[in-house]
């Protein structure tokens, strides 16, 4: 017995030994798979929340600092604003500069690339706006120059800013919005989402700017026929200009705030569509030259040529009577509602053709991942929502109110087709974003051979005659020969790879002539008039012609106050609604 616990002593001395000798390797052990999980796993699970967290606080201080500015009586001033939007316009172009140095340097390193983000005729509009908002910049100078002795220096250092801003913008979007970035994670990512909301910011800043315009502009009208108890805030400074040109100016940047307002909105979208793209693998995708083929574009242009034409009438029309008296602003207002009704019909006609001749067709979706297609379906959906929220509005004033202007229930059914028309146009959109590239099985190809032999003792010859040659053309109308060229791209390699054929003859060259389809015509038509049809539908509100400012009906039912607020935070989502719709429409073109 006392051997026995003699025995289980010792034994229970040598466990608590291994075991207190084991305890410092454990902890050990345990704090290298923190310190891993902190320097590895860390980032790339929660860079993008954390970056994300980083980018909505900073919008929230800068919208703060707008909305204080918005109160005449506040503390917060104009070159407060200002200085924020400096200072984040600055170290953004410090971080983009620091980009291209190290990619720079990094010569051996081939990036990868996704293909769909950042189209060449994206980034050729980003470039044409960015052109117009380089002139609004060179129009603010210009009135900082004739107001400088009672502006403050922000007021003048803020366009120059911003003209660099945008020159190294437009610079980095053209060469590295495709990269997908697998270096430097992190940072790279707190970067790209800080150039997404600085953008946002310098957007809300130019949209609080319109509103404001456009609100003293109604107040005006207002004031003109006779209306009481309005006030309107001061829009010049309390100086006198030193210049002749102050008032060219002023009145040069209301006509400018909407490219600028588009631009800004647009650099956020595709800059996003960036940040999402970091850190991921991006799934082999063939490299295809779309060719934009205009056979077959009768119908579509001219249509959306007239309703263009037709739109600048109007708009030059309303902004001219819906000044003059009460009843010459009636018939402003009846007027656009009746071009608009118009035009919406056929923009429902049309969509409604196209989402007909999808459904008779049996191409399955594409359901692949893809952060720039999904991100224009959601785009498309949560920017129609300001439009149908003003639609709804109108609609319940019409029903509730007690007069019965001329316009009313005109004004009825233009917001009850404001709502169809959304509701198609994203349907006939996002159906054909999501659609599969057709095989070219499925194409009417019409193909015209140039086929050469190569025989024993003769030398190369045009063949006349095509005993012993195999020709696939001919096989089978429905299949398309394969060039020497599309085998090589598909390849990627130094030589080419043809089909094989019998031994003496060669096939050098095929050339084909793609007939397209009567149903691809008629899509093509659809998506150009739909195109115009968006473009002309943005330009009226975005150069004055608001009648829900102008009609009355919304005002009685829900107040000058909340109806002025849901205007001014609609409007910008239904014009950024236009404008993307007329970006994936040409992508809609550009597929069909």
């Amino acid at each position: 017995m006392v051997e026995q616990g003699v025995l289980d002593i010792m034994y229970l001395n040598k466990n608590n030994s291994s075991s207190a000798a084991s305890s410092p390797d454990k902890e050990k052990k345990n704090f290298d798979n923190l310190k891993i999980s902190f320097t590895d796993d860390y980032p790339k699970k929660n860079a993008e929340i954390l970056s994300g967290q980083y980018g909505i606080n900073l919008l929230l201080v800068g919208l703060s600092l707008m909305l204080a500015l918005s109160y005449s009586g506040s503390a917060v001033k104009e070159e407060h604003l200002l200085s924020l939007l400096i200072s984040l316009m600055l170290l953004q172009i410090t971080w983009m500069l620091w980009y291209i140095v190290r990619k720079g340097r990094q010569t051996c390193f081939v990036s990868e690339k996704d293909s769909d983000a950042g189209t060449s005729w994206l980034r050729g509009g980003l470039s044409l706006l960015a052109l117009i908002s380089l002139i609004m910049d060179a129009f603010r100078i210009g009135y900082y120059v004739g107001y400088k002795t009672c502006l403050s220096p922000a007021v003048g250092v803020y366009p120059v800013i911003h003209a660099v801003h945008t020159i190294s913008q437009v610079h980095f979007l053209w060469f590295h919005v495709k990269d997908v970035i697998k270096t430097f994670e992190t940072f790279a990512r707190f970067g790209v989402i800080h150039a997404v909301f600085t953008n946002l910011l310098l957007w809300c800043n130019g949209v609080i700017s319109e509103a404001k315009h456009f609100l003293d502009t109604h107040k005006r009208r207002l004031l003109d026929l006779g209306y009481t108890n309005i006030t309107v805030g001061e829009e010049e400074p309390c100086c006198n200009c030193t210049t002749n040109t102050c008032s060219i100016f002023s009145h040069g940047l209301s006509y400018l705030y909407p490219f600028n307002i588009e631009y800004h909105i647009f650099v956020s979208v595709v800059l996003f569509v960036m940040w999402k793209n970091i850190g991921h693998t991006t799934e082999y995708q063939r490299n295809q030259n779309v060719v934009m083929r205009t056979n077959g574009l009768v119908a579509g242009p001219i249509l959306g040529t007239i309703a263009l034409a037709s739109t600048i009438v109007v708009l030059v029309l309303y902004i001219i009577k819906v000044g003059d008296s009460a009843e010459s602003r009636e018939s402003a207002v009846t007027m656009f509602y009746c071009y608009g009704i118009v035009m919406l019909l056929f923009m429902c006609l049309a969509g409604s053709v196209g989402l007909l001749i999808f459904r008779s067709d049996n191409v399955p979706l594409d359901y692949s991942k893809n952060p720039s297609r999904k991100l224009d379906a959601d785009l498309l959906f949560g920017t129609a929502i300001g439009s149908w929220l003003m639609s709804w509005c109108s609609i319940l004033a019409v029903i509730s109110i007690k007069s019965r202007p001329v316009y009313g229930w005109i004004n009825f059914m233009y917001s009850l087709l404001v709502i169809i028309e959304k509701y198609i146009q994203n349907l006939f959109i996002i159906e054909s974003l999501y659609r599969k590239q057709e095989t070219s099985e499925r194409d009417e190809v019409e193909t015209i051979p140039e086929i050469y032999s190569v025989s024993a003792g003769s030398s190369l010859s045009l063949a006349s005659s095509y005993n012993g040659i195999i020709n696939r053309a001919f096989e089978n109308q429905d299949k398309v020969c394969v060039s020497l060229e599309t085998d090589q791209e598909v390849n990627n390699q130094g030589y080419s790879h043809t089909r094989s054929l019998p031994e003496g003859s060669i096939s050098l060259h095929t050339r084909r002539l793609a007939k397209p389809s009567k149903r691809r015509r008629v899509l093509k038509n659809i998506a150009v008039f739909l195109f115009l049809c968006n473009i002309s539908l943005w330009i009226l509100p975005a150069f004055g012609c608001r009648p829900q400012f102008d009609n009355g009906i919304e005002e009685e039912t829900f107040g000058y106050t909340i109806w002025t607020t849901i205007v001014t935070v609609a409007m910008p989502l239904n014009l950024f609604y236009r404008m993307h719709s007329v970006a994936s429409l040409l992508d809609v073109f550009r597929k069909v």
